[in-house]
């Protein structure tokens, strides 16, 4: 490991990854191996009618002691630093003290579609860009009572260091645009709400007393700025250089790439990456991750594990017999930004079972990422390989799927809990463990095994997808004249 300096090769990294549904914990030895992990999780409330959709923040906070604290009792190895990432774009309101004046708006919530735009228009900058403000415009003229209150709108990465230091600041990536005050304050948004900025990656502040008691921790452990966990995967997952790729796994689900320049692509983002001269195209969904567990729980009932519903997938041949799934049961974002899009299952005959439903879920996973990555490429990008991240990946048939289903080689990084890694990436940086990101980047992540695409599937996936592309545009007018009838 060639680094330097302030801190031993004996000590470690706290990295904090707030995901949509759950917290994960790690603490990350200084060459990058995962010495432990403890999770837990929290509620998310939803009213489809309204697009409402909120989290609690202390109960956030609830569940990063929980994790911590179960880290702790490991007794692994001294914490030298703390690096954090979250979910978003969410908006966590929040007064003087830290104390959130309303639930906050995670990135599912759709009730700012309004302020997006108005916002978009008057500061130029769009989609990722804005970050929660559209959700705090909507606050401030919805919820007058809890934007009077509020002192600062906050990321969710941000929100976890002011309860960790007791300072409030805006986390920025290098390069990261954001609107000046004046701006948010013409637009109708109190621009003096938004704290002032600092780099990703660099100290917040140090561990206040009151949280290092909450947590089991010792004060005075340097708190790094954060960032949003797509970026933090992109860390962890190794990826360094043009052409690098990633499915980030997760709830939602998403690819994204690193190209030499911005790239022009209807219905994905293309913005600055988290590394200098690097951008980022690509774009996230809504909930190809987690139709799984939706199937598992919700519709077989929660008699089988995932690892048994894989088992028998995996003895259904390419294509599930015919069998084609939507899996936008929270909408779609990329590339159809639809929020009234609905999942479905089509192709369906008595001669199917379990696995070839469970097998359809798994290749629409596969097809939501080659139906973003094909606009990528189109515009212009190469693909060198696609790193496949969280859960998932664990699973050798989903990853061939995703090979197949995109003909990308696949790489599984050695740390499958990337964002986790990514944090304690910019955290080993901040301390000075490692000269820079890239640096560190190539040397706390490594590939465990690489997948090659099976060319004898080719035509089977072609076909399976050309059915996918094709059948929400076919049932979407039907979906909606539906739900104008449905309570």
């Amino acid at each position: 490991m060639s680094g330097v300096s302030r801190v031993s090769r004996e000590t470690a990294v706290l990295a904090i990854d707030l995901g949509t549904t759950e917290v994960k914990a790690g603490l990350v030895g200084l060459d990058g191996r995962l010495l432990g992990l403890a999770r837990a999780g929290y509620a998310t409330s939803v009213d489809p009618a309204t697009g409402r959709a909120e989290q609690d923040p202390d109960a956030w906070w609830g569940a990063i002691g929980l994790a911590v604290r179960e880290l702790v009792r490991l007794d692994l190895g001294d914490v030298a630093a703390i690096g954090i990432d979250g979910h978003g774009p969410t908006l966590v309101a929040v007064d003087a003290a830290g104390a959130a004046t309303h639930p906050a708006f995670i990135w599912q919530d759709t009730r700012a579609t309004a302020e997006q735009a108005e916002l978009a228009a008057a500061t130029g900058l769009h989609g990722w860009s804005l970050a929660g403000l559209p959700a705090a415009l909507w606050l401030e003229r919805h919820v007058p009572a809890a934007a009077a209150a509020t002192c600062w709108y906050l990321a969710t990465w941000d929100y976890v260091a002011l309860r960790l230091t007791g300072r409030a600041a805006t986390s920025l990536a290098a390069g990261q645009p954001f609107p000046d005050p004046a701006t948010l304050a013409a637009a109708g948004l109190p621009g003096g709400k938004v704290p002032s900025a600092i780099r990703a990656g660099e100290v917040v502040g140090e561990l206040s007393a009151g949280a290092a008691a909450s947590l089991g921790l010792r004060p005075g452990i340097p708190v790094m700025a954060g960032i949003v966990d797509a970026w933090a995967s992109y860390h962890g997952a190794g990826m360094a250089e043009a052409g690098d790729a990633m499915d980030p796994g997760g709830s939602a689900g998403g690819f994204g790439v690193y190209w030499d320049r911005p790239l022009d692509v209807p219905g994905s983002f293309s913005t600055i990456a988290p590394l200098p001269g690097l951008y980022s195209v690509g774009g996230a969904m809504a909930a190809t991750g987690r139709a799984l567990d939706w199937f598992r729980l919700d519709v077989v009932g929660g008699g089988h594990s995932t690892e048994a519903l894989l088992e028998e997938a995996g003895g259904v041949s390419a294509g599930a017999g015919g069998v084609i799934f939507l899996p936008y049961l929270a909408g779609e974002r990329s590339p159809l930004w639809d929020p009234t899009a609905r999942g479905a299952f089509a192709g369906l005959a008595l001669s199917h079972g379990r696995a070839h439903l469970t097998r359809a879920i798994l290749e629409a996973s596969a097809f939501a990422i080659r139906h973003v990555a094909e606009g990528v490429v189109a515009a212009g990008a190469e693909i060198r390989a696609m790193r496949v991240c969280g859960g998932p990946a664990r699973s050798e048939l989903w990853n061939q799927i995703k090979a197949d289903v995109t003909g990308f080689t696949v790489e599984v990084p050695s740390v499958l809990e990337t964002a986790v890694a990514g944090s304690a990436v910019l955290a080993a940086t901040g301390v000075g463990a490692w000269p820079d990101l890239p640096a560190a980047i190539r040397g706390m992540t490594r590939p465990a095994r690489r997948i090659a695409p099976n060319a004898a599937t080719r035509a089977r996936y072609d076909a399976a997808y050309d059915a996918y592309r094709r059948l929400h545009p076919a049932i979407a007018p039907i979906m909606r004249d539906l739900a104008r009838v449905t309570p």
